[in-house]
């Protein structure tokens, strides 16, 4: 007789308290949910991919970034207001800016050149063509700034970059022509280039 009221205890138990349980787990669930989208003090922030189609996101680098053409021919054309209104310092700044730009920009195109090579060659001579005309910006960027240093009576500053220049344009290229007359008039030279021909004229 006591089993039998054993039993009947175990099964009264069972009907009273599996619904229960069963109502627990479906309140708890929302909250776990929930506790799931709070972030925790201290833990990183999950950053969410964003759809390619997003037409928010497929607007050119140079419309938001200074690591562009554009970004550096904007810090360029600074530099030359403010050459214009005798601010060197500013002009400074900003020729060096924009020459940093130049160059990462070079680099970075070298690079994906130099990684495309052999395996699509249509790409790496587009990169390879963009690395050239960076290098071109940021040589005439150097040479401003070369003159801007001659203007604040610094050839001790000058007189490295234009021998940059000639490194990098060679010699027998315009710009290689005109970064070795400022090192003549500079007296950091003594010897005209080209030899056989008329002295090029200095640009100031």
């Amino acid at each position: 007789m006591e089993s039998f009221l054993l039993i009947d205890r175990v099964n009264v138990s069972k009907a009273i308290i599996l619904p229960i349980l069963g109502s627990l787990t479906l309140f708890l669930q929302p909250l776990q949910a929930r506790a799931q989208e709070i972030p925790v003090p201290g833990s990183p922030t999950q950053i969410r991919p964003v759809a390619p189609t997003d037409p928010e996101n497929t607007r050119p680098l140079a419309a938001e970034s200074l690591l562009s053409l554009e970004g550096g021919q904007r810090l360029m054309e600074e530099a030359s207001n403010a050459i214009g209104a005798e601010n060197y310092d500013l002009a400074s700044q900003k020729l060096q800016e924009a020459r940093q730009v130049f160059n990462q920009l070079s680099n970075f195109y070298s690079q994906l050149a130099a990684s495309f090579s052999g395996i699509d060659n249509r790409l790496a001579d587009s990169q390879r063509t963009k690395a050239l005309d960076t290098a071109q910006m940021r040589d005439r960027a150097t040479y401003q700034l070369a003159l801007v240093h001659r203007a604040q009576n610094q050839p001790e500053l000058a007189v490295p970059l234009l021998v940059q220049i000639i490194s990098s344009q060679q010699p027998t290229r315009e710009l290689g022509q005109k970064a070795y007359q400022q090192l003549l008039e500079l007296g950091f030279v003594d010897v005209p280039y080209p030899s056989s021909q008329e002295e090029p004229t200095s640009s100031r």
